[in-house]
């Protein structure tokens, strides 16, 4: 039984899923106000890539996929649309010509949804996005802790002489003190590198480095009642899910598909692991349309999107 209270996604018995408003879960579009618990962002960047280009399409192609997502966990039982007042807030209006503008225009526009007290559920958008968010997140929150799946670590100083692109964003949060790393874990991380610290920064700083080595032929779910006790219940947490976290058999939609990543089941159990921790936004960054011909990669970003409202503080389960 929903709760009327709430938003609901349109049904696929009341409108055909192949009809109706194109937002996420076809969800009622809104300004950002203060009636809204959780926020979801589009932010089409896609200039802050190193390789192919096409995120920038990444939050349309993911609300066009979401029609198939329905509003109660089968697994779970969690009801997210029937625990928080959930919108559909539109998109960031980013500069497409500059970087730089770019990441201040996206700050700003969190700034403002925290005014507002909502939490952001962000669509991307390349990696890229995730500093600004944070930016503005600790504004409000202090310090976070962070867990980040990918399959780079994204702590480059500099790429071709930039400090803020998708590659660099987590150097700069730790640097910032936008994150704890002693209360960061990194997961699915893998393949070639330039030198061993390509991954060993983050590790000398106190990030917990999984690498998807150590991910392969198993189940997540006690990695992420470590990451649960490493974390704890109280500091504000935030989720980045890069999608190129996940093995390209299973996302190829993406600009920098690196093999042997983590599976599809693997990836629900980590974002339904976040239950339980005081989880204050989330984003899911890096699909890539125009290298998804089917639209599976789209299709699984828009289920982990629904995971991730399951798994925020007071989600009803039953």
């Amino acid at each position: 039984m929903s709760n009327n209270t709430y938003n609901q996604p349109l049904g696929g018995n009341e409108m055909p899923r192949f009809a109706g408003p194109g937002t996420m879960f076809r969800l009622p579009s809104s300004a950002a106000t203060d009636e809204i618990d959780i926020g979801i962002v589009g932010v089409p960047l896609d200039i802050g890539a190193s390789n192919r280009s096409g995120t920038r399409f990444g939050p349309r192609s993911v609300r066009n996929e979401s029609v198939l997502v329905r509003p109660y966990g089968m697994y779970t039982k969690a009801a997210p649309f029937d625990s928080f007042q959930i919108a559909d807030i539109g998109d960031v209006a980013i500069n497409t010509f500059s970087l730089a503008d770019s990441i201040k225009i996206i700050e700003a526009h969190y700034d403002n949804i925290m005014v507002r007290n909502i939490k952001p559920v962000t669509v991307g958008g390349d990696h890229t996005i995730s500093l600004p968010i944070l930016r503005a997140l600790y504004k409000k929150h202090g310090t976070m802790a962070l867990v980040h799946i990918d399959a780079h670590a994204d702590i480059n100083d500099n790429m071709f002489g930039e400090k803020e692109c998708h590659g660099t964003i987590f150097r700069r949060a730790i640097e910032e003190g936008l994150v704890d790393p002693k209360k960061m874990v990194q997961i699915g991380q893998r393949a070639t590198g330039y030198s061993s610290d390509d991954f060993q920064w983050a590790i000398d700083q106190g990030v917990r480095v999984v690498q998807a080595e150590d991910c392969w032929l198993k189940s997540l779910s006690p990695l992420m009642s470590e990451v649960r006790e490493l974390i704890g219940t109280e500091m504000p947490t935030y989720l980045t899910f890069d999608i190129d976290g996940i093995d390209p058999a299973f996302a190829p939609g993406t600009g920098t598909p690196e093999p042997a990543g983590l599976t599809s089941p693997q990836a629900l159990e980590i974002i339904r692991g976040m239950y339980g921790t005081n989880l204050i936004g989330a984003d899911l960054v890096e699909v890539s349309p125009p290298y998804d011909t089917t639209g599976n990669t789209s299709l699984l970003a828009a289920n982990l999107i629904f995971e991730m409202l399951c798994s925020f503080p007071g989600c009803i389960r039953r």
